[in-house]
């Protein structure tokens, strides 16, 4: 259903995810940028901007108000990600969330702090008209005509070849890549396979230090790891994965009854007002979307893919494993 309101916003096409790259002479790829999906309306003189969630960013990203500066036209709804770099110089979910979730008074000091690129990959409305059901072949050629790069806005570029360009998502440890019909129409609110996205998911093994429970049921677990010196450090907590809701409940009767007063990690669980506290004696094979360990951070969406059998203290930090000799997977 088309917005009746030109600043109403959109609920944004998204893809849906795959376990495979999608094939075909109708196909093509684009790198899946580790950002916040932001919609930039420019409307005559005036220029707002949205999330995902219809949630307004006008404040957040003033580098991107000038929509004159890098689009040539009287008017455009662009589609795309705003991203941020860590460390490392990839795109950091972490980083640019540091600049989406700040009050609008504090984006002049964090706009030095945490610089931000606009990464467009659609349009939808041009010079007055909704353009969202035409082919996306059309729509990316209309994007190249009008879009001017800058340094913080760049025009996502397509490839032909998915399974090389997800190739080199692995070498640099990336997010993955989004696989999309060219002929595909724009559709509000809408989630098909006409989109897919392609993850470049890491694994680990982690040992249970805690839980938590919905009712009577344990929901989640929080996981651990060792470092050199024997202490556990908590890397992120999961409650969801391959286990089945027997599974859980399987789960649930190992677990209560083991329940301890002391903390077995050597720093404090985001949830460890909620958690109750086990030994570390269970292990599990752990998929998980991003994990920034160089720099302390816990497991980015992590989900359990089954019981392994280890010991405990095999599960060790990545950059103890390195130390070793050995290069981990969460690398």
């Amino acid at each position: 259903m088309e917005p009746i309101v030109p600043f109403e916003p959109i609920i944004p096409f998204e893809p849906v995810p795959a376990d495979t790259i999608p094939k075909g002479e109708h196909w093509k790829y684009q790198i899946k940028w580790d950002g916040t999906r932001i919609v930039v309306y420019h409307l005559g003189a005036e220029a707002k901007l949205y999330n995902r969630k219809g949630r307004e960013r006008t404040h957040h990203y003033p580098e991107l108000l000038d929509v004159r500066s890098y689009c040539a036209a009287d008017s455009a709804i662009l589609d795309g990600e705003v991203i941020a770099l860590g460390g490392d110089g990839k795109p950091s979910f972490h980083e640019v969330m540091r600049r989406d979730r700040i009050a609008p008074e504090k984006v002049r000091e964090m706009r030095k702090v945490v610089p931000i690129t606009y990464m467009i990959f659609d349009i939808v409305y041009y010079n007055g008209r909704w353009i969202n059901r035409q082919p996306l072949s059309e729509r990316a050629k209309l994007l190249q005509q009008i879009v001017i790069p800058l340094g913080h806005v760049q025009p996502v570029p397509f490839h032909d070849d998915g399974e090389a360009l997800f190739r080199v998502m692995q070498e640099q440890d990336m997010e993955g890549i989004v696989c999309k019909d060219m002929r595909s129409a724009y559709a509000f609110g809408g989630k098909d396979e006409r989109w897919q996205k392609v993850k470049n998911y890491g694994d680990t093994v982690a040992v249970i230090g805690g839980f938590t429970l919905q009712g009577r049921m344990v929901n989640a677990v929080l996981l651990g790891q060792y470092d050199g010196e024997g202490k556990l450090w908590y890397i992120g907590h999961a409650g969801t994965g391959k286990l089945r809701r027997e599974d859980w409940r399987r789960l649930t009767d190992v677990l209560k009854p083991m329940a301890v007063k002391e903390r077995p990690f050597a720093n404090t669980p985001e949830r460890h007002r909620e958690a109750y506290w086990v030994p570390p004696l269970l292990a599990v094979k752990v998929r998980y979307s991003e994990w920034r360990w160089r720099e302390g951070r816990s497991l980015r969406q992590p989900s359990i893919q089954s019981f392994v059998s280890v010991p405990p203290q095999s599960c060790k930090l990545p950059w103890i494993e390195q130390a070793g000799g050995r290069k981990e997977s969460a690398e």
